[in-house]
């Protein structure tokens, strides 16, 4: 096994590792807890450990997957990370030309300044790039190269600690979550027991292909969850969500209701508002209708710029009266204010722009 996948090793498989590098056993254990409690990625600055020890990790050993390229901070805090990882054919070291490295991107958000208590978000992707292929995202553009591993995740969240505390997370970044959910799964139980985030703090957020979401519910998935729906609109659905042409939004919502009755927690349903797409009042009817008896809540996200989208952002009026009539007809919805948007703020932006 690669050092680059340190930090999915059990901890017996840590102690031997750990022993390779020069250490006693117990080390194992003082390491992982610079890295994911204290988020120490230097070496030399892990003073728990000997000299020689610390010496030997800066020199020989890769604690974690792939490699910063690019770090932008915006006014409000908002940090985005560019990680380089290896080539298309699997998880691996990272490659030594940039050019040819696959790119991922992970998000440090800060708590609000009047909300200092709520604490920072990290958003995290699950692949490089993503075959779900929806028009407005940057995401998808250059299509999906790879799933991430296990490690490749957990290394977002280390590079996201190294910032500072973190107190929840959003699975919200590049990548459809729940066509590599087996990775995403053991990244978030390691995340829960040596970090502290726990299911309540995490949200999962899916396009969601019904089957997925049920094979999910077998083992009593740890997270919150968020379906990216759009619009309640059939045909229109099928053109900004082109994966899901052939599933009904009456069976994405039966998916969603399963989800409910068997977890207890309430599915929050995202709808990124475009101008003169889906931010009408006859687009808000229809959601209003959808999603009326059940118990869920609306996310409405108004559009992030992206370089060369025929897709532009909605006027305040437009998102502040959609909200408006879905509160009157009884649901709970809130606007997602766009945090870091000098830097790039919507998924996938940076990643394509390099």
């Amino acid at each position: 096994m690669a050092s680059a996948e340190f930090l999915t090793l059990s901890p017996e498989e840590c102690a031997e590792r750990i022993s390779a590098w020069g250490g006693k056993p117990f080390h194992g254990r003082i390491l992982r807890r610079e890295l994911m409690q204290r988020g120490v990625l230097d070496p030399m600055e892990m003073t728990g450990l000997p000299l020689a020890l610390r010496e030997r990790l800066a020199a020989d050993a890769q604690l974690l997957p792939g490699r910063e390229l690019r770090r932008v901070v915006a006014r409000d805090g908002t940090t985005r990370l560019l990680i380089a990882l290896g080539e298309e054919e699997g998880p691996s070291e990272p490659v030594s030309d940039d050019a040819n490295a696959l790119t991922v991107e992970a998000v440090h958000i800060p708590a609000k300044a009047r909300d200092p208590e709520s604490g920072a978000t990290l958003c995290v992707s699950t692949q490089a790039g993503c075959p779900v292929g929806c028009p407005f995202c940057a995401s998808g553009r250059l299509g999906l190269a790879r799933n991430l591993s296990a490690a490749e995740i957990v290394g977002q969240f280390v590079r996201g600690r190294a910032l500072g505390p973190l107190r929840r997370c959003v699975v919200m970044g590049i990548g459809e979550p729940f066509l590599n959910l087996p990775a995403l799964l053991e990244a978030l139980a390691i995340v829960r027991e040596e970090m502290g985030i726990g299911g309540r703090k995490t949200t999962v957020s899916t396009v969601g292909f019904p089957d997925l979401l049920d094979r999910a519910l077998r083992d009593k998935p740890p997270f919150q969850l968020a379906i990216s729906l759009h619009t309640a609109d059939d045909d229109l659905r099928g053109q900004l969500v082109p994966a899901m042409a052939d599933i009904s939004i009456a069976e994405v919502l039966s998916a969603g209701d399963r989800w409910f009755e068997a977890t207890g927690r309430e599915v929050t349903y995202e709808i990124v508002l475009l101008e003169g797409v889906n931010d009408s009042p006859s687009q808000a009817d229809l959601l209003a209708r959808a999603l009326g008896g059940r118990r869920c809540s609306v996310n409405l996200i108004p559009f992030n710029s992206v370089s060369d989208s025929e897709y532009r952002y909605p006027s305040p009026q437009n998102v502040t009266a959609f909200a408006e009539y879905l509160g009157q007809a009884g649901l709970t919805a809130t606007v997602r204010r766009p945090r870091g948007q000098e830097v790039g703020a919507a998924c996938g932006q940076l990643r394509l722009n390099r």
